[in-house]
């Protein structure tokens, strides 16, 4: 969220090459049986349950549950094995057939066809739906022809008049991809635009799982509360703002079925909270633990021999706003750098993460293939001297430099300490400023409404280096905050995509990552390492190389 399972054909791109354990004190020893229920640390979800319009981990870890995509990743390893697909073919990177396992049913007793993948991209990547995860369907043939057309309108924030989407005025030129064509109920194919190495590895990210025709009685506006999907949980109830009760899909067969009868996404305001729940048996599982607690290796004792710590796919940073909401920053390469190198990462590490975190040096995580060390440059290097003379050349900074986070998750700490190092650095007054929750500052974000600084994150989707890349800074990808673009990027993009063999492709995507020093779209920050606790009620508790607890192999002792 690579390839056992998948046609020899189709493996053209290798897993992740790091994530291995180390683990503190193991996950358990078995005692755990079938049955039974637990909860797990969640959070606010930013939109309603929709597979492709949820493009962040709070609505994610839930879906990842709920949902079966063609491939399932491997949750010690990450390696994509087949979950609905029987086979994945293609014999040049270009043109892709689909087998499905025959008789896979969604929660609601309905069959899972080829028609039910077709249909779900189809619609996810409509112009007129404007889901987060449409820029995932660019590759496929025709999916262009699908956006709406755009008039002139007033933007409220700046005055300036703007190109927005405009369906009713100027609709699509169809209404689904010419590369998408089902053969029958069992077997579908997918012709890209260009030639796309590493297709087989995406799909089992959530965006590709398929829906139920029922979605389609009103566009998923119901489906958003009680998702139907054909993992192994269905969704019993959610309750707004405070938690979602996941109970198992009586019509699941596959390879990946739970073994609790029930889980529950408890929702938490603050982590330290969430960590005390823990400690008092009242929450089962935290899959990050607070840094209060890492201080000192504080939940050593706190939580004996019920902790884990792997390597994860996640890399964290600060993000510069899209010039449509504040351009401050914008065509300033000499400040959005002068502000990286301004901090000092090594020792935030050491005094705020007691050192389980690990300085980034550039913008892909070294969990994938294809990683390579310093593609940030000096920029990533604290050097207060340097910092603060290139600070003077790109003309300071009028005001007070914010950086945004959000008060559900445990940031504060961090925050303050970076904001620390860039005012001792810069002579600039730094402060850390907080939303309520991950929804309420992702809708600004989103809305490209954040002013100022604002933490970031991400968790890989799936094991590759172009999940580092594509999503966060093409043009106009759906989580690309700060409205990054650049056409040599997207070209090398491109190239990299169509490359002959995962060598050639990483070569290529690795130029690519070479190409953000010179636009600095984010501030790289560190690469992820987590540490989950849990209470004495459950057992074989696995952190996967996502950053993320694999909810199905979860005993209740």
């Amino acid at each position: 969220m690579a390839i056992a399972g998948i046609s020899a054909a189709a493996l053209v791109a290798t897993a992740c090459g790091g994530g291995d354990s180390s683990s503190d004190s193991g996950s358990g020893g078995g005692e755990g049986q079938a049955g039974g229920s637990f909860s797990i640390h969640g959070c606010t979800p930013q939109n309603p349950l929709v597979p492709g319009n949820t493009n962040e981990t709070c609505g994610g870890n839930i879906l990842d549950a709920v949902t079966a995509k063609l491939v399932h990743y491997n949750p010690e390893t990450a390696e994509p094995e087949n979950d609905l697909a029987e086979s994945i073919e293609t014999e040049d990177n270009q043109t892709f057939t689909v087998k499905l396992k025959e008789g896979r049913k969604f929660s609601d007793g309905t069959d899972v066809t080829a028609k039910s993948f077709v249909d779900a991209w189809n619609w996810n990547r409509a112009g007129k739906n404007a889901t987060l995860s449409s820029y995932f369907f660019d590759v496929i043939e025709g999916a262009a022809d699908m956006d709406c057309g755009t008039k002139k309108e007033k933007d409220k924030e700046s005055g300036e008049m703007v190109d927005v989407p405009d369906c009713e005025g100027s609709p699509a030129k169809a209404d689904e991809m010419s590369g998408l064509k089902v053969v029958d109920d069992t077997t579908f194919t997918i012709k890209t635009t260009e030639k796309v190495s590493n297709l087989p590895v995406r799909l089992g990210y959530t965006a590709f799982a398929p829906l139920p025709e029922s979605f389609f009685e009103d566009d998923g506006k119901a489906f958003g509360d009680k998702p139907v999907g054909a993992g192994p949980y269905m969704v019993k109830t959610y309750d707004k703002g405070q938690q979602v009760v996941l109970e198992k899909n009586p019509e699941y067969t596959g390879d990946f079925a739970g073994n609790a009868d029930e889980v529950t996404f408890k929702f938490y305001q603050d982590t330290d909270a969430a960590y005390k729940d823990v400690q008092a048996g009242t929450l089962d599982i935290l899959d990050q633990l607070p840094t209060s607690a890492l201080a000192g290796k504080k939940y050593e004792g706190d939580l004996p021999d019920r902790t884990e710590q792997k390597a994860t796919g996640v890399f964290q940073s600060i993000s510069f706003p899209s010039p449509k909401a504040d351009k401050t920053f914008d065509d300033n390469l000499e400040l959005r750098k002068a502000i990286s190198m301004a901090i000092d990462r090594d020792t935030i590490i050491d005094k705020i993460f007691a050192g389980t975190r690990q300085p980034a040096t550039g913008w892909v995580s070294p969990a994938v293939d294809g990683y390579k060390e310093g593609a940030c440059g000096d920029a990533c290097t604290y050097d207060k001297a340097k910092a603060k003379e290139m600070f003077d050349q790109a003309g300071g900074y009028d005001g007070t430099i914010t950086i945004s986070y959000n008060a559900d998750g445990d940031h504060k700490a961090w925050v303050d300490a970076t904001c620390s190092s860039i005012t001792d650095a810069l002579g600039v007054k730094c402060v850390g400023k907080s939303y309520p929750d991950f929804a309420t500052m992702r809708a600004l974000v989103t809305d490209k409404k954040m002013k100022g600084l604002f933490r970031t994150g991400w968790q890989m989707d799936y094991p590759s280096i172009e999940n580092f890349l594509a999503p966060l800074y093409g043009t106009g990808a759906g989580s690309n905050d700060g409205d990054y673009s650049s056409e040599k990027f997207d070209t090398l993009l491109k190239e990299a995509a169509a490359g002959e063999d995962a060598e050639a492709a990483n070569t290529k995507y690795q130029e690519a990552e070479a190409e953000l020093a010179n636009g600095f779209p984010v501030i790289p920050l560190w690469y992820g390492q987590a540490i989950a606790g849990w209470s004495d009620k459950v057992d074989n508790v696995k952190l996967t190389p996502f950053g993320t607890i694999d909810v199905a192999t979860v005993t209740v002792k």
